[in-house]
């Protein structure tokens, strides 16, 4: 059997991502030889890019915190909004092992995490949070320790760092954001950090102070360099290798060869969804028709689910996506997430007609959600626009306009795209609106906003919406009148991080046939398994926390026997 392979190990993960990552580590911590495989010239996947948050029931460090949760109320929480077609068993085993996986990762990793007051984006529900501590973040770390590894790390996304460069922490967002005592002088210690990181300064743009994804995927690979696992760039897998009714390897392309590369315990499926492949897009997921808003990685074609079905396995909910408002910059290659920004006071967002439709506070998954529907049904809000005032332009960031940057200093791609105008009407020109539609919905927003009051749509009103508010504005953080020209819009589009329907696995994230039956030596995690969610997104975390936690689940299943 062995002649057969040009490489045999006992675990074949395919993909980078932190949930491909931890499952190769788990296993290789069981005593498992393991080869990490990906496609792309940089690892880290979608995770290395996003905020790193991961939803975790029950944490330790949550219950440090003081939060003292249920696993049967998180459960209940995540049951009732989950699609009904979830089966009630994955949903279990995710909320029973997250605990255990977060504090085996401490345990095992230099990662730390901290549970943050966070609420749960539906805590008005049976089970839900309304204090938050389910969201955990990860504290920095000092990429130096990667080596010349830190080089191939996928760089965070735009969204989440400073000018295009500098990587921030979660707690550093409400310092900078809210102008809180010492920013000023935190701001420029960061900077001048950065651009002291000499010599590597002179040969990479890299933020060697990793946070967020960057600390998240960089902290797991440091683990893996330790255990001496390889992880193998630019190694796309091309198919599945099945012997009988098991899957035994798989063959791939490296250094320019066609390798067969046998699996003795298993092969591990974690490499993104297919949220940039537009073909299968079309196919299966209308409501989020288009590659170019999405928010995951080039290298998220779909290319291990369909090397999945074609092996007889089965798929569930593949309309699905993580839905999100998006910014796009002409050039670059994935929308921008908008979350912090619709919640401040003194933005609104409108469709094409001029009017509001939604709560712009709402999680960027209810929001993203809302824009697709209406989109499909109306036509009016790809793009929608975000409307802000010049107190907003003068005190809060706009996605990549930043406060405290003169509009001409501003990138000429975002110059492009940002609309000014005297007045209201005048900006309603700019941006193709019927000037008196969008006159008479600032003016029913500001006098509601006057009051702290949405009738409309209650932006608010929900502990979630709050999160991002500004706590000096009083009494609704998330309302203020926009009462102060000249007045700005962006457009913003129905978007996605990612898509979450795949393949669909059981709860030890075995790759489930046809047949209903497993297939043995075949798991799936992360989004190129169908979401134990379902279409629903209970709170921040919820796309990483379930990824880690079944390759934790999937790497103790496939070395059972060797703990």
């Amino acid at each position: 059997m062995a002649a057969e392979w040009d490489k045999e190990v006992d675990v074949v993960v395919v993909g980078s991502g932190a949930g491909g990552m931890l499952c190769a580590l788990a296993a290789a911590d069981r005593h498992a030889d393991v080869l990490v495989i990906e496609k792309e010239p940089l690892w880290g996947g979608t995770s290395a890019t996003s905020g790193a948050g991961i939803w975790i029931p029950n944490s330790d460090v949550a219950k440090v915190a003081g939060f003292v949760d249920d696993l049967d109320d998180a459960f209940t929480y995540v049951r009732a909004l989950s699609a009904d077609n979830v089966p009630d068993e994955n949903i279990r085993a995710f909320v029973d092992n997250a605990a255990p996986m977060l504090r085996w990762l401490m345990a095992n990793t230099p990662i730390q995490y901290m549970a943050f007051p966070y609420p749960d984006y539906h805590a008005e529900n049976p089970g839900g949070s309304p204090t938050g501590f389910r969201t955990h973040m990860p504290m920095p770390l000092d990429g130096r320790a990667l080596g010349d590894d830190v080089r191939t790390l996928r760089f965070s996304s735009p969204a989440a760092n400073l000018f295009g460069y500098l990587n921030w922490h979660f707690d550093e967002t409400y310092l900078l954001l809210y102008r809180g005592k010492g920013w000023i002088t935190h701001l420029a210690k960061s900077i001048a950090k950065y651009w002291l990181d000499l010599p590597f300064r002179l040969t990479s743009r890299k933020d060697r102070r990793l946070t967020l994804g960057n600390a998240l995927a960089g902290g797991l690979r440091m683990a893996l360099n330790q255990r001496g696992v390889p992880l193998w760039l630019e190694t796309p897998m091309t198919e599945l290798v099945r012997e009988g009714d098991r899957v035994t390897g798989v063959v791939v392309t490296h250094k320019g060869k066609t390798l067969r590369i046998g699996a003795r315990k298993g092969v591990v499926l974690a490499a993104g969804g297919f949220d940039k492949n537009p073909e299968m897009r079309a196919q299966y997921a209308p409501l989020y028709p288009s590659a170019q808003y999405s928010g995951g990685i080039t290298g998220n074609t779909g290319d291990s689910i369909r090397a999945g079905m074609a092996l007889g396995a089965q798929t569930l909910n593949m309309q699905s996506a993580w839905a999100a408002p998006v910014f796009y910059i002409p050039g670059e290659d994935r929308g921008r997430l908008c979350t912090i920004e619709r919640a401040l006071p003194g933005c609104i967002m409108v469709n094409q007609a001029g009017e509001r439709y939604l709560n712009e506070a709402a999680s960027y998954h209810v929001t993203g959600q809302v824009m697709a529907r209406h989109q499909l049904e109306h036509g009016n809000t790809s793009p929608s626009w975000m409307v802000f005032d010049a107190t907003y332009r003068a005190k809060f960031p706009m996605g990549p306009v930043y406060p405290g940057v003169p509009d001409f200093a501003l990138n000429p791609r975002v110059r492009k795209i940002l609309k000014k105008g005297r007045t209201v009407e005048e900006l309603a020109r700019q941006i193709g609106v019927n000037p008196a539609s969008l006159s008479a919905t600032v003016q029913r927003f500001n006098q509601n906003a006057a009051k702290g009051e949405d009738p409309d749509f209650q932006r608010g009103a929900a502990a979630y919406d709050k999160m991002y508010g500004d706590p000096s504005q009083t009494p609704n953080p998330c309302l203020r009148p926009l009462d102060k020209g000249p007045f700005y819009a962006l457009p913003i589009y129905p978007g996605d991080i990612g898509t979450n329907g795949g393949l669909l696995t059981n709860a030890k994230a075995q790759v489930v046939g046809q047949d209903g039956k497993p297939i043995p030596g075949l798991y799936a995690i992360g989004n190129n398994a169908a979401s134990s969610m379902g279409e629903s997104y209970p709170g921040a975390g919820v796309t990483i926390g379930p990824a880690m936690t079944f390759g934790f689940i999937a790497a103790q299943d496939m070395t059972g026997a060797n703990a």
